[in-house]
């Protein structure tokens, strides 16, 4: 063995902790240093605005893109605690923004998290040249400098206050991206996606980056997963039945709740989004329950109606989602996920939860719709029919 090899010790390995971890390796944190990390660390700030929102400690979360190059998170809670104490909900600020977060994520179904580890506005800081805290709280306005995750000095008082709520503002370190220039497209398409996913939340993103050509928009959706389903096959064609099908339930033995809406188009291919905890998914449980769901009862529907003579097999589960809009979004308070990236979930108790669940609403609205139901059923046996009917062979 080389010499080399035998004088190896404790005093050849390197501990990095805290902030100076995150700054060392970023792409462990924020999975990488170009656009797509760039956007992890604003979603890591976005996340705990969003979640005050959620916990109805406050009305809106507003982001700002600036001219100088600098990102502005904003909501109207009762604020950050200035300082440690006993009694707050949550850390004070200098521990918001200089301590890693060890919960599991995603959280209870009560929270959101946007970012890959949950681990909080202190990745944001640390991979940041600059960050300014700003807190109104108890008739107080409370200000803190970060430069690259290190406080400047402690949070500041700087005079009274008839209002509250959080500002963080930071400027990502072109030390560290290989880009400080975010994508509106993709922080739009992020944001409007959160707010159909909770009906509560009211979002906005502001554009101030090119002067004399502002641009805003504003995200609220009060019909939730119906308004996603409708927003999604907007440019697809002509629905074969015009109401989007939308439910909502509890079901304690999977500890969550499910929201599901769905609406056939004569046109196109499967289109169904899955979420749980507001993170997008690959399928899992509650898609299989929901598959299972709207085949019995689509099929046990148009049995009712003698669409499908005895004897004469189902609408095949890839026939009834042709031309299928649907969301499907589970809040669950223990997720549990196959794999480390959280794209499928794994319950085991959740596809019985989400078909018996939607089977019986299902059943129940197209009884209700017997114009529709027809319309649905009919159109499904009828292109099942003409799917297995043999090709016709070369003329002679």
């Amino acid at each position: 063995m080389r010499e080399d090899v035998h004088g190896y010790n404790a005093a050849h390995i390197t501990v990095l902790t805290g902030l100076e971890a995150i700054r060392k390796r970023p792409g462990m944190y924020v999975g990488s240093v170009g656009e797509r990390g760039l956007h992890q660390a604003v979603f890591e700030v976005v996340s705990r605005a969003v979640n005050e929102v959620l916990a109805g400690r406050a009305s809106c979360v507003d982001v700002a893109l600036g001219a100088d190059g600098g990102v502005r998170v904003a909501d109207d809670g009762p604020g950050v605690p200035a300082e440690e104490a006993a009694d707050t909900d949550g850390p004070g600020l200098e521990a918001l923004l200089t301590r890693m977060r060890t919960a599991a994520v995603p959280g209870r179904r009560s929270t959101v998290s946007l970012g890959l580890f949950g681990l909080g506005p202190c990745v944001t800081n640390a991979l940041s040249s600059h960050l300014t805290a700003e807190v109104w709280r108890d008739g107080m306005r409370w200000v803190q400098e970060y430069r690259r995750g290190v406080a400047v000095a402690p949070p500041t008082a700087v005079g009274p206050t008839a209002s509250s709520g959080t500002t963080i503002t930071f400027w990502p370190d072109s030390e560290i991206f290989e880009t400080v220039d975010c994508s509106f497209a993709v922080l739009e398409e992020h944001f409007r996606e959160l707010a159909l996913l909770n009906q509560r939340l009211e979002m906005s993103l502001t554009d101030a980056r090119v002067p004399g050509e502002p641009r805003s928009v504003r995200f609220r959706y009060p019909g939730g997963v119906r308004d996603f389903v409708a927003l999604l096959d907007a440019s697809v064609g002509v629905p074969i039945h015009p109401d989007v099908v939308a439910f909502g339930w509890e079901d304690q033995r999977m500890q969550g709740r499910a929201e599901v809406a769905l609406r056939w188009c004569g046109v196109g291919g499967e289109r169904v989004r899955s979420f749980v905890n507001s993170w997008a998914t690959d399928g899992g449980t509650h898609v299989e329950g929901f598959r299972d769901a709207v085949a019995d009862a689509v099929n046990a529907y148009a049995r009712k109606l003698h669409l499908l003579a005895r004897g004469e097999p189902d609408v095949s589960a890839d026939r009834i989602s042709k031309g299928l809009t649907a969301v499907v979004s589970l809040k669950l308070d223990r997720p549990e996920f196959e794999g480390a990236t959280r794209r499928v979930l794994g319950n085991a108790a959740v596809r019985n939860c989400v078909g018996e669940g939607l089977r019986e609403h299902l059943d129940g609205w197209l009884a209700e719709h017997p114009e529709q139901a027809a319309a649905i059923a009919g159109w499904l046996v009828a292109a099942g029919v003409e799917s297995q009917r043999p090709a016709a062979g070369p003329v002679t």
